[in-house]
């Protein structure tokens, strides 16, 4: 199953870096980038290094390519030129991918292990001791929260995405 789930996260990562490469607009480019480094996140989970799974998804994904973004918009680099996914074609892949969003929450759900929520007296210090402060933080937060951890970040980047589309309004 662990190797299954790594191809997959492999195909989309190559698949997000291809895209993001042959878009024609910056703004697209960069949140295909977004995509390739959640898929590496994910990749990093899977060899047991959460700790650079985190630091991959809070530093690039999140705070460097809010940067960049910023910056393309400053910059005014997607005003001009035809969109890459518009008309109907974007919107059945659009759909298509949230469609798939939706199979991986529920796939994710039901893998899920809910005895992490309460956990019995004394296993915060042989967490601590065990695993370290990262493996406190990670253990939860990787199995019991990891779907409400999930729907925090497809909000946070839908946000930024309305962001684009206001800044792009505005222009």
């Amino acid at each position: 199953m662990t190797q299954l789930v790594f191809w997959v996260f492999a195909g989309v990562a190559i698949i997000a870096a291809f895209m993001c490469i042959t878009r024609r607009s910056p703004v697209a480019s960069a949140l295909w980038l977004v995509q390739t480094l959640f898929a590496l996140a994910a990749i990093y989970v899977l060899l047991d290094a959460q700790f650079i799974a985190a630091l991959q998804i809070l530093i690039y994904a999140g705070a460097i390519m809010v940067l960049f973004l910023f910056v393309i918009m400053l910059l005014n680099l997607g005003a001009s030129g035809p969109s890459d996914m518009a008309g109907r074609p974007g919107k059945v892949i659009a759909g298509l991918l949230g469609i798939l969003l939706i199979v991986e929450l529920i796939a994710v759900a039901k893998v899920l292990p809910h005895s992490l929520i309460s956990l019995p007296e004394g296993t915060v210090e042989v967490m601590n001791e065990t695993q370290g402060a990262v493996g406190m933080v990670a253990e939860p937060l990787f199995r019991g929260y990891l779907v409400p951890f999930e729907v925090t970040s497809v909000l946070l980047l839908a946000a930024v995405v309305g962001a684009v589309v206001l800044a792009k309004r505005s222009v």
